[in-house]
């Protein structure tokens, strides 16, 4: 089953390869056009989403565990 993940920071480049390094660490590299960004109007928030297959709940956990703990990450869906 594919599962998206919301992730949504500041709209900088550090945080786009910060957020993106967390994924490709669980599920590998990711494939270009995977990923949908969008930025708030103000360009103060990013947000990206992209469907993963997790292999096991243990791996979804893992990655929501990092992502959550990363005080550059303001929400993960």
């Amino acid at each position: 089953m594919r599962l998206p993940i919301k992730i949504m920071g500041q709209a900088t480049d550090e945080f786009r390869s910060l957020a993106l390094g967390i994924v490709s660490r669980h599920f590998g590299t990711l494939a270009e056009g995977s990923i949908e960004e969008r930025r708030a109007a103000a360009d103060a928030i990013s947000g990206s989403r992209s469907p993963f297959e997790p292999k096991a709940r243990a791996q979804l956990d893992a990655v929501y565990t990092e992502l959550t703990s990363c005080r550059q990450v303001l929400v993960a869906l």
